[in-house]
């Protein structure tokens, strides 16, 4: 049981990778959860069943969901209040709220750079800030903060010039963050998924032609999965990695060294 105990904040926890980190985190035992979702009709059906699926392991964790903007600073205030109100603690934060509306670069709406950067970014450093507080307040001091980048930190994509500079600065705020809060016994660090098959490509995978090519791209010759995620998360949260911080996991089949 790597995180029994534990209490695990998690954004964008609805479906995809959040989904599949809070289950991950239940099957290894943790007792409480904090997750936050959208809060619109489909994430709000999303989030009741995956509160469902949590309570009915057999330890019977106990589950808070907390709706909002994770682009509005008062979201991730309103998450620590519901987090330390059930549990007087948050041990785990998963920063991983994001979007990835794929747009042309020399015809991209400047809004759509607004709400990526807002989500993406803007959001990530709101509820690091403001966990981070927490973990530094309360007795004993500390935690675990992991930020979910993305293999697009390091490369480009031509559909992606709003998307990867939002992942980049999550993988920057994590190796800062490290530095600036290990003083308070809270690690940093960052995963770096490559294609996770999630809603957030599902419609650009829906070519199979694409997604032929995505699969052999990596050295498995498959797409992640979002279990594929949540175990390294896992890891990074437990005390296997206790003396890891600041640091960047690659989770992406071998998709950033398979050059030929």
């Amino acid at each position: 049981m790597l995180v029994a105990g534990q209490i695990v904040c998690i954004t964008g926890s609805s479906r995809g990778i959040g989904r599949g980190c809070a289950l991950e985190f239940a099957k290894y035992g943790a007792s409480g959860f904090i997750l936050h979702y959208l809060g619109d009709a489909v994430t709000e059906q999303e989030i009741t069943t995956l509160k469902q699926e949590l309570e009915a392991f057999e330890h019977q964790p106990k589950v808070v969901v907390v709706a909002g903007d994770i682009g509005d600073p008062a979201t991730a205030s309103k998450i620590v209040e519901a987090g330390v109100g059930a549990f007087q603690r948050i041990d785990t934060l998963v920063s991983n709220a994001g979007i990835c509306p794929f747009a042309e670069f020399l015809t991209m709406p400047h809004a759509t750079w607004e709400r990526t950067r807002q989500v993406n970014l803007d959001g990530s450093f709101y509820i690091v800030q403001a966990v981070a507080n927490q973990m530094k307040a309360q007795t004993p001091q500390g935690g675990s903060i992991i930020g979910i980048s993305s293999i697009s930190a390091l490369v480009g994509g031509g559909l992606q010039a709003h998307y990867t500079p939002t992942k980049a600065g999550i993988l920057s705020l994590m190796q800062s963050c490290a530095v600036a809060l290990g003083k308070y016994s809270i690690r940093a660090n960052a995963i770096l998924p490559g294609t996770i098959a999630t809603d957030i490509n599902k419609e650009d995978l829906s070519d199979a032609s694409k997604r032929e090519y995505m699969e052999q791209r990596t050295c498995l010759n498959r797409l992640g999965e979002p279990e594929d995620v949540a175990g390294p998360v896992v890891f990074m949260a437990s005390s296997l990695a206790k003396y890891v911080t600041g640091a960047a996991l690659l989770v992406d089949g071998g998709l950033f060294v398979n050059l030929q």
